[in-house]
């Protein structure tokens, strides 16, 4: 099995992939580049089998393309108060899959349609329509190859210390130390300063090992009355169970 993490950004000079390679009773890093264009990232998934696992919402809440359509067009909310208060925001700022994050691992992840995230969205759904494009199936649900990671949350919900590791290099290396330690079985190969220097690079390395996850059905999927709002707002994947277990079946799998 291959699995593909990217760390999406608006742009190819901030976006990372990393490949991981999975036999053998073992998981090998064997790409780990910075400065993906779309292209690039396609073509690392139609290459051969793989499953794809992108940090970047694939879609905004119900309620908030709801709301912005009928401002749009009428210049009042078509029906109901604009309270502006926070509960009242919260529906418009966050997903439902963020709800279900925030449950797990005990904070807000990013809002993609009231933050920053919401331009690397932008750059996510031109994404979508090129996978789709070349072949590749696009089920925002988790229901295909294709899945929406959070590493930071894959970290917290492993047990390992995320304080700080976005925006420190040394954070990186002791956080990377207590992964291999854990995971001897991962061999990441000559990448390791890498994927230390930059953020982008070592969560692209965290994607693709959360992408195994689901690869392996080892997650929990939208429930069956919210799959439709999955497929619009997109599901992200949290790992269940221990890093340990991803492993698991890789001897038989060969």
């Amino acid at each position: 099995m291959r699995t593909i993490g990217v760390d999406l950004a608006a742009e190819a000079p901030g976006t990372a992939l990393a490949e991981i390679l999975w036999a053998d009773g073992s998981a090998r890093l064997t790409r780990l580049e910075i400065g993906m264009t779309d292209a690039d990232i396609v073509a690392s998934v139609t290459s051969g089998d793989a499953w794809l696992g992108v940090d970047c919402p694939l879609g905004w809440p119900d309620a908030f393309v709801d709301f912005v359509a009928a401002h749009h067009v009428a210049g009042i909310p078509a029906s109901g108060p604009v309270e502006g208060h926070a509960a009242w925001r919260r529906p418009l700022v966050y997903r439902h899959t963020d709800h279900v994050v925030r449950e797990r691992i005990g904070r807000w992840p990013l809002s993609v349609s009231t933050d920053r995230l919401g331009v690397t969205a932008l750059r996510g759904a031109g994404l979508l329509r090129r996978l789709a494009t070349a072949g590749v199936g696009v089920d925002r649900a988790a229901e295909g190859r294709l899945f929406e990671v959070y590493p930071g949350g894959a970290l917290r919900l492993w047990g390992f210390d995320t304080t700080g590791y976005r925006v420190d290099a040394t954070r990186r290396a002791i956080l990377l130390d207590a992964l291999r330690e854990r995971a001897p079985w991962f061999d990441v190969g000559g990448f390791a300063a890498l994927a230390v220097r930059k953020a982008d690079a070592f969560d692209a390395v965290i994607a693709a090992l959360a992408t195994r996850a689901g690869a392996l059905g080892r997650f929990s999927p939208p429930a069956s009355e919210m799959l439709a709002v999955a497929r619009r707002e997109g599901w992200v994947v949290l790992p269940d169970g221990p890093l340990e277990g991803l492993v698991d079946g890789l001897v038989s799998e060969g």
